[in-house]
């Protein structure tokens, strides 16, 4: 192997250094461990010279699972080709690019011997051509084109190059990252319908009462027991069939910055009334904090709402309790007595008090909050959530949030 000149390779090496902080900085947990093992890779000319197998090769060894492929995506693209905007380039360039010619016929082996550069070469070569092109050229292999071989522009064919307008159509790196196909696989997005159901199976709970219902399921491990001791005989042995003996109770804060969350509120609430995973599922809206009523529906109007108090005393300790919302309000709301901002009902006791007694009640109880957890901190209503999470767990309500907060349910404690 061609020993690397000293200086391309800190050149190399400050290069990647910089792909490696961005990938941390999106959430990739890189160690320096796997950093240097991709080094090595490198070293061993796995990549082969190409950003498209430099792709496959680093997103291999840099990600854990595929939840990680979307944040190495987004950094991959980012970092390769985020440097190259529609809107930075002249009107006229985009104006020839509108309409396509049909690839020509090429010699792979040819094209892919002049067009395999690096993304410095590759920037280079494209500021050159926006300063000396100043006309259409399509089928090409120079020019910012169409149709052609050039590195440059779109539905043509080359080893590297920056696409410009047009669709991929060969599938490159870039162009593979940019699609951004693993989206879905994120642990940190928020859901659909599937996502929640899946995620709510969690709580299910199978019991069976031995004073009810009739032996009609076939216990299979108990028949291979009573098979064994009875010589090989065969002894058939039923059971009563196991039900789903969770309770839970759901509440939703409704309104006012809870608007942006309409939807996925929605989602949720329709994904788990469609379940069978419970034995009893109770439903209750809030607008910011619950007080002395809760409310039936997400208008939470008082002529279809019911007592606070009643909940608490009807609905037992085994119910596993789930609070969605922002918990976005001025902590007056939570402090104080009339602190409320209901016009028509006057709190006589402030939101904290409430919340207190649905801590002491239920020993299974989180509050998911579809606000980014980055903003819990430091964004609107930062001082009421620090309350509310000083009383009870808060977890934010992505896959990975609403996943650990289940979990968190069914844990014994």
């Amino acid at each position: 192997m061609t020993p690397v000149p000293q200086a391309e390779e800190e050149k190399r090496g400050a290069l990647f250094l910089d792909f490696f902080l961005l990938l941390r900085l999106c959430g990739l947990k890189v160690s320096m461990s796997d950093w240097f093992v991709l080094l090595e890779a490198l070293d061993l000319g796995l990549a082969d010279a190409s950003l498209t197998q430099f792709y496959y090769l680093s997103r291999s060894i840099l990600t854990k699972t595929e939840a990680d492929f979307d944040k190495f995506d987004l950094a991959f693209a980012e970092f390769f080709h985020g440097v190259v905007h529609h809107k930075e380039l002249p009107p006229e360039v985009l104006e020839w690019l509108e309409q396509a010619e049909a690839l020509v016929d090429f010699n792979k082996e040819e094209v892919d011997g002049r067009t395999t550069f690096d993304l410095e070469t590759l920037k280079k070569m494209f500021k050159e051509r926006l300063q000396e092109q100043d006309e259409r050229h399509d089928t090409g292999k120079y020019w910012i084109g169409t149709g052609g071989t050039s590195v440059l522009g779109h539905s043509g064919y080359a080893a590297t190059g920056i696409r410009v307008g047009g669709e991929g159509r060969n599938r490159h790196a870039l162009q593979v990252a940019e699609g951004r196909l693993y989206r879905d696989f994120r642990d940190d997005s928020v859901f659909n319908m599937r996502q929640f159901q899946v995620a709510f199976r969690r709580l299910r709970q199978l019991s069976a009462r031995l004073d009810e219902g009739p032996r009609d399921e076939l216990d299979l491990d108990e028949t291979i027991e009573e098979t064994g001791n009875n010589a090989g005989h065969l002894k058939v042995i039923y059971r009563r069939p196991r039900s789903n003996s969770t309770k839970l109770m759901l509440l939703f804060d409704s309104g006012g910055s809870m608007w942006p969350f309409a939807t996925l509120c929605n989602q949720l609430f329709q994904s788990v009334s469609r379940s069978n995973h419970f034995r009893e599922l109770k439903t209750f809206y809030f607008h910011n904090c619950f007080y002395e009523r809760l409310f039936n529906s997400a208008a939470c109007r008082h002529d279809d709402s019911i007592e606070t108090e009643w909940v608490l005393q009807n609905c037992g300790d085994e119910f596993k309790v789930v609070i969605v919302g922002d918990a976005s309000m001025a902590p007056t709301e939570l402090l104080f007595p009339g602190g409320s901002l209901d016009y028509e009902h006057f709190n006589k006791e402030p939101g904290l008090a409430w919340i207190r007694r649905f801590v002491e009640r239920y020993e299974k109880l989180v509050w998911l909050n579809p606000l980014p957890e980055e903003e819990w901190s430091m964004g609107r209503g930062f001082e009421s959530i620090r309350l509310i999470r000083d009383e009870l767990p808060m977890y934010p309500l992505t896959i990975q949030g609403l996943e650990a907060g289940l979990k968190s349910l069914v844990a014994a404690r």
